[in-house]
């Protein structure tokens, strides 16, 4: 028995039996330890950044955290990128990050680094562990904060610590979690107060404050007081389709999320943060709230979102039973428009395709924005997106859903200029074997970068702009990306094309990459 035995064992006690990982020399021991245990699954990524993302798929759907395991600080910041977006969807992860044997520090070895600042900034815990007989304490606390901060928790193992002995038979401890934290009775007369109050009134929900029947108790609410719904721009998931409540977004634009928002009054905020721009903009203010709109505070991230709602519903007389507003699904037979294929036309053709129980991964950024919308109707889903704003996250975002749920079908929507940035989950998904469908949105083009410069005032490209905007000469070609990494594909440019081959792969098992040319 020695350090990374007793980590393997402490994370398989608590339930932890997947580990994303992309290991190297200083993790030996830890990939030693892992072999020697064949009930925790091990998934390589091929770059840290399919590692990271794919834990936060992970957790998104298994409300369990995934662990990673990430080679010294290069490694590491490899992965920073989604674990930024795991950050801010509060996403419960544990990454073991080797490190070089403590008494080896001191001679700053090339792959040496500062391992602390790297991790800080992108956890929501960081811990350290100096010796083998520490790991056990230290991987619980991670446990812990993962789940009830909730968050990413970032470990760092030196290798004297993995190789370190340690007594054998010792069976290996189960934390024992707290529960989320009650909001206060204050806080919920407050916000009943304010709905009370004839004010304009919106509730701004996030976490698990969008699961299905908390949104359905959300909905009793505005109902009986003429208070808004509206979910925050970045979250982890959203139950949503036929059945459910629809709640609309706060619009990304600047501008359109201005207008949406002028006339709120006061806002509770469950769990959310108030509403900010992505970005600072001349002369536009980075609230996206008005100054004298009222932030009530019902309840932050680590409290019972659920049970708050519940509490508020009960304080302002809002019956259990009391039927929600739900979507009725499709109820039309429109046909899809035939013809050249479009951005919109592919939204369309996958909201009302799309099967019952599909999860849909969405970083298809510009292209599909009308998704969103049209998909309220769709059949019953989990929509997860990205929610940090750092491109890089929808390939493994979808493997890590599909490890997670493997009987339900992923759908990934996915932007071709963001796509590159993790293009080798899709060698994960093929020897995984997950059943993926994957939409590259192929536009040739960073569309989003277009628009972004036309809201700081320029509207004409010269050349330079153009070569740094575009993703033609030579254009992308995705369906033998693909097929060099073991994904079957096609490619789409018409309506008709693209029906046909998401039909066909929604009825196969395993991944499929459609390249739709838009």
């Amino acid at each position: 028995m020695n350090g990374a035995d007793r980590l393997c064992e402490t994370l398989l006690a608590n339930d932890i039996d997947v580990c994303f990982a992309n290991p190297g020399t200083s993790e030996m021991h830890f990939v030693a330890a892992l072999d020697r245990r064949p009930q925790m699954r091990c998934v390589l990524g091929l770059f840290e950044g399919v590692v990271t993302g794919a834990a936060d798929g992970y957790a998104r759907m298994a409300d369990k955290p995934a662990a990673t395991l990430l080679h010294l600080g290069p490694g590491l910041a490899n992965g920073l990128a989604n674990l930024h977006n795991a950050r801010r969807a509060r996403t419960p992860m544990i990454n073991v990050v080797g490190d070089h044997a403590t008494y080896f520090l001191k001679h700053d070895a090339p792959l040496a680094s500062d391992i602390d600042s790297l991790a800080r900034p992108m956890s929501q815990w960081y811990g350290r562990i100096g010796r083998a007989e520490e790991v056990e304490a230290k991987t619980l606390e991670a446990y812990e904060a993962a789940m009830r901060l909730p968050g990413v928790a970032t470990l760092v193992l030196p290798a004297d610590a993995a190789w370190g002995e340690l007594p054998a038979g010792t069976p290996p401890r189960r934390a024992s979690l707290p529960p989320f934290r009650s909001v206060t009775p204050e806080a919920v007369r407050q916000a009943a107060e304010t709905l009370r109050s004839g004010r304009r009134v919106a509730l701004l929900l996030t976490g698990r404050a969008l699961r299905a029947d908390a949104l359905a108790t959300a909905d009793r609410i505005a109902a009986a007081t003429g208070a808004r719904l509206l979910m925050q721009t970045s979250n982890s998931r959203v139950e949503r389709g036929a059945g459910r409540v629809a709640i609309d977004n706060v619009p990304y634009p600047v501008d359109a999320a201005l207008a949406a928002l002028a006339d709120v009054d006061a806002m509770i905020v469950v769990g959310a943060k108030i509403p900010v721009a992505f970005f600072a903009y001349p002369g536009k203010p980075g609230l996206l709230v008005r100054e004298d709109c009222e932030i009530v505070d019902l309840a932050r991230p680590g409290d019972d979102l659920a049970d708050a709602l519940a509490w508020l519903a009960d304080e302002i007389g809002v019956a259990a039973e009391a039927a929600a507003r739900v979507s009725r699904g499709f109820t039309d037979e429109m046909a899809l428009p035939g013809g050249t294929l479009t951005d919109d036309a592919v939204a369309l053709a996958v909201a009302r395709m799309l099967p019952e129980g599909a999860i849909v991964c969405d970083e298809s950024i510009t292209a599909g924005a009308r998704f969103f919308g049209l998909s309220q109707d769709s059949a019953p889903h989990d929509y997860l997106r990205i929610t940090g704003g750092s491109i890089g996250i929808g390939i493994p975002l979808a493997a890590g859903a599909a490890v997670a749920c493997p009987d339900r079908k992923v759908v990934a929507l996915q932007a071709d200029g963001s796509g590159m940035f993790t293009v080798q989950g899709l060698w994960t998904q093929a020897r995984e074997r997950l059943d993926i469908v994957t939409v590259v949105f192929a536009n040739r083009s960073y569309a989003i970068l277009e628009g972004e410069m036309r809201n700081v005032g320029v509207n004409h490209f010269g050349r330079n702009a153009e070569r740094m905007l575009t993703l033609d000469n030579p254009a992308l070609d995705w369906v033998s990306m693909a097929r060099g990494m073991g994904v079957e594909a096609g490619r789409a440019e018409t309506v008709e094309d693209f029906v046909r081959l998401f039909d066909g792969a929604l009825r196969q098992r395993g991944p499929f990459l459609i390249e739709a040319v838009v």
